[in-house]
């Protein structure tokens, strides 16, 4: 579904990401982790075109994704939630909701409320005057109206109370397995997210040292010893 083949990338000259290669199967629930500045977000920003300084290539359903070109990638079903609560913030939850999928006709702002109903309880409020952990779950709500066939989360938990990330975590869970949505997540919480995923990937200093199930990645004793 989505594919990494041979990617290098960088910032300013700086590299980050060094020939990296793997695949996305349709469905999946996977993880990526490593320590600050590994290249995880790297990646994900490659899965969208938001890079200029890559070589390699990364397609998606077997097309190409053009740098430069986030608007065209992500009509194509990729739905990305970048780090930090990407929300209007002077618009209600409602009008952030309807505005994400005013280019999918199907989609429905009842169906989300229906998976979060604090956004209900919250609709008529003003997006910046939600706890962190509600712009959370709204950008997240947001990526959802776009109707995607993948969904690339970065750090959603970060700054999230525990409660709220078990909450956002189980949501990842029942929307990966009732709509078959594969599911691509950068975290640092690791235990909570080897909980809801069947495949982790390590990255370290921009190269993948370890893809397999996420079960073997637990039993590692030396865990700790790569990030």
């Amino acid at each position: 579904m989505l594919s990494y083949k041979g990617i290098s990338a960088g910032y300013a000259g700086v590299p980050v990401l060094h020939d990296v290669s793997f695949d996305i199967a349709e469905g999946e629930a996977v993880a990526i982790f490593g320590h600050n500045g590994a290249g995880k977000t790297t990646l994900m920003r490659c899965a969208v075109g938001d890079i200029a300084q890559v070589s390699g290539s990364v397609s998606y359903r077997g097309e190409d994704i053009v740098p430069g070109a986030v608007f065209r990638n992500t009509r194509r079903g990729i739905g990305f939630v970048p780090q930090g609560h990407n929300v209007f913030r002077e618009l209600s939850v409602r009008q952030n909701l309807t505005i994400s999928g005013l280019h999918h006709p199907e989609s429905r702002v009842e169906d989300i409320y229906a998976l979060f109903p604090i956004l209900l309880e919250r609709s008529n409020q003003a997006a910046g005057s939600l706890s962190g952990g509600q712009q959370q779950i709204l950008a997240l709500g947001m990526a959802l109206m776009t109707k995607p066939s993948i969904l690339l989360l970065d750090e959603p938990s970060t700054g999230l109370a525990p409660i709220v990330v078990r909450d956002v975590m189980a949501s990842l869970t029942r929307i990966n397995r009732d709509t078959g949505t594969t599911v691509m997540i950068v975290e640092q919480n690791i235990p909570a997210t080897l909980a809801i995923v069947s495949r982790a990937i390590v990255v370290k200093a921009g190269r993948v040292v370890f893809d397999g199930p996420s079960r073997e990645l637990e039993r590692k004793e030396d865990l700790w010893g790569w990030f």
